[in-house]
């Protein structure tokens, strides 16, 4: 990357996904898959247990064709409709896309049900000629016990469609067009989500107060409809995963979709409840340093000093570059592609998906990045975060479609790794002290919002689900948020009523139940990373390297033991909190 070149912001290009997107271009791609399908349909004779290794080769390689396909028009229309959430041509090429995949799906799961249903021995044989493919194909086995009949599976797909993938869409749907009105030197602003969220970090208490207030007032007149589509996927979600499937827990779906021993999950939540103190331990800190008895649910994010520090979209990229290229140059050339390709989408434009993500749709193509840049420091955070989920993918690229990503909780290891050196970096260039005291304050502001707030989350969607199934209202649900909020912060926080509408603010409660404790465990994951990183230096770099190439071709567990780590012990979590329990007993040593 140059240091002459100049960064704008701008809308991303999805040409590198489809040239035009016209109609004629993605009936094309919808009468490919579908002959793809009719041809695989005909395969079903040769599944038996005697099946030679070339013929079984064969058929996963079909299988790989149609999931980068398929990947292709999926990516498209999600991309499309996250650039304008109330774009009716994206919402109907959505639906029409997911009808057409449940179809698809329908006619070709024959192959995983009788690869499922295969036995050990045979299986075993086949596994061991599937080289790259091999973690698919026993993943796929893992679910063996919770796999229904073939009429079973088909009517659950379809059923999804118009069910809650229809409930997502809705809830993404309405909560996007939301526009938020506060009153800024004595002018009334009507803002998006991401632009009223810069004043909640204000260093004006009163304008804090008053964002957070316009957020739940928002959200708090719908609370009674966007709570009944929670409700809904919630009973949708027990009536399948628990009734129909068997599993213990509704979290145990989503901990075996990871991988992760169910243990595994409770011992990280456990550790989360116990160290609870350490982040309440600082909020007091925060206190004393903000001159106030103690802080309200308004003050958690306030800076401690003020600082009007602001940095252009072009200062942020080299910021991160910089960062970047300082552990490792090829991770910055790898994270620079993504800007010249024009996979990023930093504009602030109503109707844009709220938020910030990275999509990859092919192992060979780039990711595609979506953010609001506005200029704040945390602005810069994000963007480093969300480059270092690119750079992991196009790490991995060398894997199939169906093994270079990183289950949930190991793919926040590059993007949190990569804030990590985008703070060690401006702590080493950045002389004024009032800005880098916010930054030292801004690591353990947000270690609370990556580790305890999710992991509370997590520990407030078990109660839901069981509350729900017991038949409880929205009204009900929220008194248990608000509860769950006065446990996490003890007496060092002051928590006003109106947060009890938070819950039905936060997209992936809804999109993906229990995805929220792999920001948890990828973040105490990655201090432990760190530590060694600032311990061995050089050392330290091939070995997380490998663990990014290795993307999702191994099972965690065995990616981790590599790496000398048990997530089964209550010692490794405690070790990524010992690390935060350092940075406040630090920041407590400052003179305020």
């Amino acid at each position: 990357m140059s240091k002459t070149q100049t960064y704008t912001q701008k809308a991303w290009s999805l040409n590198d996904l489809l040239p035009t997107g016209s109609k004629e271009e993605l009936d094309e791609l919808f009468a490919s898959l579908e002959k793809m399908a009719a041809d695989f349909e005909t395969t079903r004779p040769l599944l038996k247990a005697s099946i030679s290794d070339e013929a079984f080769l064969n058929l996963v390689a079909q299988q790989e064709e149609m999931t980068n396909k398929a990947n292709v028009l999926f990516s498209y229309a999600n991309l499309l409709f996250a650039a304008d959430t109330q774009d009716q041509n994206a919402l109907a090429l959505l639906a029409r896309i997911q009808q057409f995949m449940a179809e698809l799906t329908n006619r070709t799961m024959f192959f995983s049900l009788w690869w499922k249903d295969l036995d050990d021995t045979h299986a075993e044989k086949l596994m061991a000629c599937a080289g790259d493919n091999r973690y698919w194909l026993e993943e796929m086995r893992h679910f063996k016990k919770y796999t229904l009949t073939e009429p079973e599976e088909k009517i659950i797909n379809l059923k999804d469609v118009t069910g809650s993938n229809a409930l997502n869409t809705l809830y993404d749907t309405i909560t996007n067009r939301y526009t938020f009105d506060l009153t800024v030197n004595g002018e009334t602003k009507t803002m998006t989500r991401g632009e009223l969220a810069v004043y909640m970090r204000e260093a004006d208490p009163d304008i804090r107060r008053q964002a957070y207030q316009e957020l739940y007032r928002v959200y708090g007149q719908d609370a009674p409809i966007l709570g009944l589509i929670y409700q809904n996927l919630v009973r949708d979600w027990h009536n399948e995963q628990l009734g129909l499937r068997k599993f213990v827990s509704p979290i145990a779906v989503r901990n075996l979709a990871n991988d992760i021993p169910d243990e595994a999950v409770e011992t990280l939540l456990a550790a989360a409840e116990k160290n609870a103190v350490i982040f309440q331990r600082y909020f007091k800190l925060k206190a004393r340093w903000l001159g106030i008895q103690k802080l309200r649910r308004y003050d958690v994010y306030a800076p401690v000093a003020k600082s009007d520090k602001k940095y252009s979209f072009d200062q942020a990229v080299h910021l991160v570059m910089d960062a970047y290229s300082a552990f490792n140059p090829k991770i910055a050339e790898l994270a620079e592609r993504v800007l010249a390709e024009d996979h990023l989408d930093s504009e602030v434009r109503r109707g844009k998906q709220g938020g910030a993500f990275c999509l990859t749709a092919l192992p060979k193509l780039t990711p595609w990045v979506l953010q609001s840049f506005q200029g704040k420091a945390e602005d810069v955070a994000t963007l480093a975060h969300e480059l270092g989920h690119a750079v992991h993918s196009m790490l991995a690229s060398k894997h199939s479609i169906l093994t270079f990503h990183a289950c949930l909780p190991l793919a926040e290891t590059a993007s949190t790794f990569g804030e990590m050196l985008l703070v060690d970096h401006l702590l080493k260039n950045e002389t004024n002290e009032s800005v880098r005291r916010d930054l030292l304050f801004r690591q353990v502001d947000d270690a609370y919002a990556t580790i305890l707030r999710q992991a509370y989350f997590a520990i407030f969607e078990k109660e839901a689900h069981e509350m729900i199934s017991a038949g409880a209202s929205v009204d009900e649900l929220c008194t248990g948020y608000l509860a769950n909020l006065k446990t996490q912060f003890g007496d060092s926080v002051e928590v006003s009523d109106e947060f009890k509408y938070e819950w039905v603010s936060i997209p992936h409660i809804y999109n993906v139940p229990f995805y929220v404790y792999a920001y948890s465990f990828g973040q105490l994951l990655v201090l432990s990373f760190y530590q060694q990183y600032r311990k061995e230096g050089e050392a330290f770099k091939p070995r997380y390297l490998k663990i990014l190439e290795t993307g999702g071709s191994q099972s965690p567990d065995q990616i981790l033991k590599t790496a000398g780590i048990d997530m089964r012990q209550a010692s490794f979590w405690q070790g990524g909190f010992d690390v935060i329990d350092g940075l406040v007993s630090e920041l407590e040593k400052l003179p305020a």
